[in-house]
Parts: structure tokens; C-alpha cells; sequence
């Protein structure tokens, strides 16, 4: 029997493919395949799988509906390629992190809010109304109004009632904001003394001095009568006299809630934006107690467990509790529940709660979550596309993802994986290693093929994939210790343990265990610490590596003494802006309800500048031609000859020193991963003298290769006299550390304790850990 045509097309063809730093890449891709792409960071990964195969699909798809509907979604450019063939729907999961909205919890991303809400208002006893009678989103309202007949005769008043689960105090947020008022007022000064820690408010001068007419002004606070601290701090608006002069007056507290935290952060001056986020603390609502829904919402049970109750266990305990529920009219509901609970403990997130708010969830959490929606899903012959889905997974949870990977392939997928894990490269059907190096360095596939291939293959990749980083001979011995006592944020079961300093000391544990919640929930406020996480680096799409940095600054100072003018010129946000785009390098247009649009700006062509500025160079370049360049090409550029700018060389030093060498100076911010823009952050704190670093997963996004030049940095900070803490998974960072606190043994409830404190050697040795049996397997103990 012959194959029939449609059977044949089989693969993903692609030609010439040219984004970003792609070299006419040619490529075909086997379908219904799991395959994982490599590479160092920066090698074209990205831009051959996101922008170029799934963005394509994307607008292809976005192109068959109807004009008025592709009016309100994103308007994707072409991508740079000559042919693309056999290409499916793609479905990106990408690690984004979900919108931070104060209303968005776990449970209501992912609809089991909505599913349980329909529950307890089919058997929820006592009977308080429909599934909106449980939602914290929408509030209880009430209309009510006069109903006359025609004759005239018969008047009715009716009050209709709209129930709503929301709590009327918080607004459904489950906390409420308040004033930590150690950050406001030192107690045990007096005015004259600096008592207010308000920015502005100094001893002797006009903000303070109606405080003096009103209470002593030589006693400490602490000393103060009730009535007198009172009214320094919430008096009532009334008049007083300074020098003679009229001044209304009004309590410390309600002045500075109006004054700055009233306004919106980002548009304060930083010294008053630092004070007002140190100031400003939420705690849970006393009237929901922090469940978000109102007193009617919590008294309807099913089992004697209210919706609230469900919402706060552990998903993994709330699967037990809707197993325990044998109603035939709601089977389909509790069927469908527990699919969706049970798919969230099979992806290892059993240790989350529905409460949880989304905006909490790491990258890799966020990625997960999101996969959930597609574990169960009824569609085949689409492409997954996935970014390092390993991200802040233990090896003990990298062994399920590969599992649900390779489940999602065997539903008649096509799987498109970007990694750096060898445990992940392992599984692949296919494996595309791009490189050889990064940015203009990069761009060509180095190898397609098998990974026993791979392996075989000489390159980078291939070369690290069976490297092993062995135990140190000796460790470090510590100077100190910052002490943690009676621990229990979030999943910590009062836990004491001591942080080892002047050495390298590695956090460990399966996700959810507690090392976050340990480390930056736990350390004593008085520790000289420097946090370097993942977050989001604020700015604007102006803001680039060389902006946020202060490599700028010598830049700019650099071209106006060569050139004779001002510093100014040499800035996209200042003077030297092209008028037509302000600098963007694209004009934005606002197109009301519809997405904006941008276009390169015709008259700079992008490079934001005038053009007079980009007239004047400095060591034969112009100012948009250096921020073009790498930092690794830009280093060598201002540190030797014509262009030589000492204070410029040791910034892009230490960026290169952190392993961003790739990474242009003018990429704008919102483009760099996590692991960027954690290295990034690394960079400006490099030149710190002291104190205690804590690092959050610095491996994220770095490959194989890139993991050793990590180490060697790590030690240069140790040496330099720094004490050094990273939380990790990676097992080459584990075998290098000089000290191991590892936290489980499970996550959630079942972990939240120290279950080893010691050296790498020892923790190898008694293999009493699941990370202990990992690292064992790792270094071939």
C-alpha cells in the first residue's frame, strides 16, 4: 500500500533564515519529534525557534481572521527568512512571569477558582446564592427603587440584592496597606534631635518646625504623653503659629500618606521612592483575614471546609479533600478538578496553594503553571515551544519534566525545546547545536543530529555535555556567621541554622522547600546584604545595559572632549536626540482600542540620534556605532589605543567578567532574560567592597561551557573578601562550594527543614539526601 501524500510531509524546512544574528541558517526540523536546541547564550537559539519559526506560525495564523479582529491583536512583523515550509500552530510557553495583578492568584489563572465556585454553590450548606456569591472579584451590590402600577394605586418597594464574595475592607486583595512607623520616626530622639526619617524633614528646618509648637520639641518621642504622640502623629487640620505666621497643621502620618505614598512610585525621586518602599508595609486584612472574601463567602461549607479553607492548602492536600467528595451531580466538576490538581503535583507545583498570588511565582513556576493548560488539552499536531523549561527545577524535578515533555511529543506533537541542561539535551530525538560562539560570532548551526552525535561532534556543546565538575580538595574555613533563628516564613518549620561567611555557601533543596523563603525572608535586617535575583530591571524601553550601568556617563564625557562639545549631545534622552522619533529609534503610534504600532523612524534609521550628532567619532566611531558593538568588542575598543577611556574599560570588564561579552550596549532592557539581567545587576555590584552577596540561580540561561567561567567568578568574590550565598540546582555549583545547607525533604508541608548542613565531600559521602544521591551520581562517587 503506498504512503499517502498527505503522510509525507514530515519535517519543518527552513532557508536562509536571517533574525538578529542568524548567518542564512538552512534547517529541517523532524515533526511529532522532541527536539532541543544548544548553544551558548546569545548563539541564535532564540532567535531561529521564537523569532522566527513560532513568531511566523503566529502571524500566519493572526492572518486568516477577519480584519476587525486582527485590529486588536499585536501586529508581528515578517520574520527574515526565504523559505519557511511544514510549519504547525505554535504554542509558546515561554517563562514570562505572570501579570502581578493584586487580584490574580494561582487559582484564578488557571480556572480552578471558577470550577470550585460553581462547587460550593451546588452543595455548599448553608445555600448563599450562585458561583459569584464566592468570587473575592466581585462585590455584593444592592439596588433598590419604587414600582407603582398604572392605576396609580398599588406602590411597591423592591431591593434587589446582587451577592458578591468580595470583602467590603480589602477590596478582595486580602491585605491592607499600613506604615511601619520604626521607618518614619526613630522613638528615641526628640525633634530638635532628628526624630522624623522623612526625606525633607530636618531638624532645624520649615517641614518640622510647626511640630514644635504642637509637642516638646526637646523630649524623645517615647516620653512623649499619649495625647501629645498622638497628636504629633494624626492631629486633627487646625491652624497654628510659627514666628508669628499662620501654618495649618496636620499629623505627621496623614501628611506624608497625601505628600508620597498616594503617588505613584516610579514617578517619586529615588531617595523618597526607597524611603516610601521601606515605609510602606502591607499585612493581612483583620477582617478576612487575608482570605479575601467576605464573612457570607467562608460560612458555607462542604464537609465542614469552606471555599477559603480549600483555597489555602496545599494543592497536593486540596486533591485529597476532592477525592473525598461522591456526589453524582457534580461528578463532572470533581472529575475535571482533581484532572487539574493532579496535573499540578505530576509537574511538582503540589506544594503551591490556589491563594498563592501569581505575580509571587518565580519564571519556572510561571512556565509550568501555564503547561498545565496544555497537559490535558484535546489538541494534536501542534508545536510546542519551550524556554528552558528546567529553569529553578532540582534534578530530582528535571526527571518529571522530561517525562511530561516526551508525553506532550508522544500526543503527536512537535516539541521545540531551548536548553541547557544535559539531562534534557539527553531525551531529545533530535538536537540542533547553534553557535560557535555569540553574537556576530554566532548565528550558524554547528551540528543537527543525534545526541550520541553531538557528543562525537567536537564542538562546544558536545565537548561539555559529559564534563563533570569535581569536589575541591580542600574548602574554604569561615570568618563568621550570620545567624538565622526560629525561621518560619511561609513552609520554614522554625528552622535555626547558621550562614557560613568569607566563604562559598550553596542554598540547595527540591523547588519549594524553602530556600527562598530562608535566605531572603530570614536574614536580620542588620546584615550588610546585596540581593541579586531575577526580577524585572525597571525602565523604559530607553534603558539599556550601558544607561543602567553608568558606562554611559565616561562614554558621552569621551566624545564631547574629543569633539569639543557638550556631553549632552551624546544622549539619545537629551539634546543629541533625533526630534522626529525623541530618541526612540521607533515611532509609536497609539491607535486607541487597537494594538500600538511601531515603525523604525525614517529620518535616524533607528540609531536615535541626529544627524549631525552621528557626524562626530571618537577613535573612528560614531556614538551609535559603539552602541552597537558587544560589550567583549567595546571592551577592547576603549581599552587600548585611540579610544582608550579607563573608567568605560572597567565597567564593560566586569560585564564581560559576568559573562554578558555578547550582549550590546544599547539592547534595550525589556529584551534580556532573567539570567541577563541577574548577571547584569551583578556587574554594577562587582565594584562594591565587601558584604554579602546573594545570588538567585546565576546558572539560568548560562551554558554548559559558561558554568565554569561562573565558578571562577564566584571564587574572584570570595578571595576579594566577600562572603558569597547562591541559592541553586546546578549540581557543578554544588561540588565547588566550600559549604551545603540543603532543605526538603519534600516541598511545601512536607519540607521546610534543615535536612544537611556540610561539605560537598560529606553530603556526597552519606548520600542522605535526594540532592546528596544526585550529587553522588554527578561527580561519579
Amino acid at each position: 500500500m503506498t504512503t499517502p501524500p498527505a503522510d509525507s510531509h514530515d519535517l519543518i524546512r527552513v532557508q536562509g533564515a536571517r533574525e538578529n544574528n542568524l548567518k542564512d541558517v538552512d534547517i529541517e526540523l523532524p515533526k511529532r519529534r522532541l527536539t532541543v536546541f544548544t548553544g551558548v547564550s546569545g548563539s541564535g537559539k532564540s532567535s531561529l525557534v521564537f523569532s522566527t519559526i513560532a513568531s511566523e506560525s503566529q502571524r500566519l495564523i493572526n492572518e486568516t481572521y477577519s480584519t476587525f479582529v486582527q485590529g486588536f491583536m499585536p501586529t508581528l512583523n515578517r520574520a527574515d527568512y526565504d523559505v519557511l515550509e511544514g510549519i504547525t500552530p505554535a504554542i509558546v510557553v515561554d517563562q514570562e512571569r505572570m501579570g502581578a495583578n493584586a487580584r490574580s492568584t494561582v487559582g484564578t489563572v488557571t480556572d480552578a477558582n471558577a470550577m470550585l465556585r460553581v462547587l460550593f454553590s451546588r452543595l455548599g450548606s448553608p445555600y448563599i446564592g450562585p458561583p459569584t456569591a464566592f468570587s473575592f472579584n466581585v462585590p455584593t451590590r444592592r439596588a433598590s427603587g419604587v414600582m407603582t402600577s398604572d392605576t396609580g394605586e398599588k406602590t411597591i418597594v423592591k431591593e434587589a440584592i446582587y451577592l458578591g464574595g468580595m470583602c467590603a475592607h480589602c477590596e478582595g486583595r486580602g491585605s491592607v496597606s499600613d506604615l511601619d512607623l520604626a521607618e518614619i520616626v526613630d522613638e528615641t530622639k526628640s525633634l530638635v534631635e532628628g526624630a522624623i526619617l522623612v526625606p525633607g524633614y530636618t531638624a532645624d528646618g520649615w517641614m518640622v518646625a510647626p511640630f514644635k509648637e504642637v509637642v516638646p520639641p526637646d523630649v524623645p518621642i517615647k516620653d512623649l504623653s499619649a495625647k501629645q504622640r498622638d497628636d504629633l502623629l494624626y492631629g486633627k487640620t487646625r491652624k497654628v503659629k510659627v514666628d508669628k505666621v499662620n501654618i495649618t497643621y496636620e499629623g505627621l502620618i496623614p501628611k506624608i500618606r497625601k505628600s508620597m505614598f498616594s503617588k505613584d512610585v516610579d514617578s517619586l525621586q529615588p531617595h523618597i521612592r526607597a524611603f516610601v518602599e521601606r515605609a510602606a508595609v502591607f499585612k493581612p486584612c483583620p477582617e478576612c483575614d487575608g482570605t479575601r472574601l467576605n464573612a457570607s463567602a467562608r460560612s458555607s461549607t462542604i464537609n465542614g471546609t469552606s471555599i477559603a479553607d480549600v483555597c489555602a492548602m496545599q494543592i497536593n492536600d486540596a486533591a485529597e479533600w476532592i477525592r473525598g467528595i461522591d456526589d453524582p451531580g457534580v461528578a463532572p466538576l470533581v472529575a475535571n478538578l482533581l484532572h487539574l490538581f493532579d496535573s499540578f503535583v505530576e509537574i511538582g507545583l503540589g506544594y503551591l496553594s490556589l491563594d498563592r498570588p501569581s505575580g509571587s511565582l518565580s519564571g519556572g513556576e510561571a512556565q509550568r503553571t501555564k503547561m498545565i493548560r496544555h497537559l490535558g488539552s484535546a489538541l494534536t499536531d501542534v508545536t510546542y515551544v519551550f524556554d528552558e523549561p528546567t529553569v529553578g527545577l532540582h534534578p530530582h524535578d528535571i526527571q518529571r519534566m522530561n517525562g511530561l515533555l516526551l508525553s506532550l511529543r508522544d500526543k503527536g506533537n512537535t516539541v521545540l525545546v531551548v536548553e541547557h541542561k544535559p539531562e534534557t539535551i539527553a531525551i531529545a530525538d533530535h538536537v540542533v547545536d547553534l553557535g560557535p560562539g555569540a553574537g556576530t560570532a554566532g548565528g550558524a548551526v554547528c551540528f543537527e543530529g543525534t545526541v550520541e552525535g553531538l557528543k562525537a561532534s567536537g564542538t562546544l556543546t558536545g565537548g561539555h555535555l559529559d564534563h563533570r565538575v569535581t569536589l575541591k580538595e580542600s574548602v574554604r574555613t569561615p570568618t563568621g556567621a550570620l545567624e538565622i533563628r526560629g525561621a518560619n516564613t511561609h513552609n520554614l518549620q522554625d528552622v535555626d541554622v547558621d550562614i557560613p561567611l568569607g566563604v562559598l555557601c550553596v542554598v540547595t533543596g527540591v523547588a519549594g522547600s524553602g530556600k527562598s523563603s530562608l535566605i531572603h525572608g530570614s536574614l536580620p535586617a542588620s546584615a550588610d546584604v546585596v540581593v541579586v535575583d531575577q526580577s524585572a530591571i525597571k525602565g523604559s524601553r530607553r534603558s539599556n545595559p550601558a544607561t543602567y550601568t553608568g558606562l554611559l556617563e565616561p562614554i558621552r564625557k569621551a566624545f564631547a572632549k574629543a569633539n569639543g562639545v557638550k556631553p549632552a549631545l551624546f544622549s539619545s534622552n537629551s539634546e543629541g536626540a533625533c526630534p522626529t522619533c525623541n530618541g526612540n529609534g521607533m515611532i509609536y503610534t497609539e491607535l486607541g482600542f487597537m494594538e500600538t504600532v511601531a515603525t523604525v523612524c525614517e529620518d535616524c534609521g533607528g540609531k536615535r540620534f541626529q544627524t549631525e550628532v552621528l557626524e562626530l567619532r571618537f577613535g573612528g566611531l560614531n556614538i551609535a556605532e559603539v552602541l552597537d558593538l558587544p560589550v567583549a568588542d567595546a571592551h577592547a575598543f576603549f581599552a587600548d589605543g585611540d579610544a582608550r577611556t579607563p573608567a568605560a574599560a572597567t565597567i564593560l570588564a566586569r560585564m564581560d567578567d559576568v559573562g554578558l561579552g555578547y550582549v550590546k550596549l544599547g539592547q534595550p532592557l525589556n529584551t534580556l532574560s532573567g539570567g541577563e539581567r541577574q548577571r547584569l545587576r551583578l556587574a554594577t555590584h562587582l565594584s562594591e567592597k565587601g558584604g554579602t552577596y546573594v545570588l538567585d540561580e546565576p546558572t539560568s540561561g548560562l551554558h554548559l561551557a559558561d558554568v565554569d567561567n561562573l565558578l571562577g567568578l564566584l571564587d574572584r568574590l570570595v578571595d576579594a573578601g566577600k562572603s558569597v550565598v547562591v541559592i541553586e540546582h546546578h549540581q557543578a555549583v554544588m561540588a565547588h562550594a566550600d559549604w551545603i545547607i540543603d532543605l526538603g525533604p519534600g516541598a511545601g508541608h512536607d519540607g521546610g527543614r534543615v535536612v544537611f548542613e556540610g561539605t560537598p565531600a560529606d553530603l556526597v559521602a552519606s548520600r542522605s539526601t535526594v540532592t546528596g544521591e544526585h550529587l553522588a551520581d554527578y561527580v561519579g562517587a
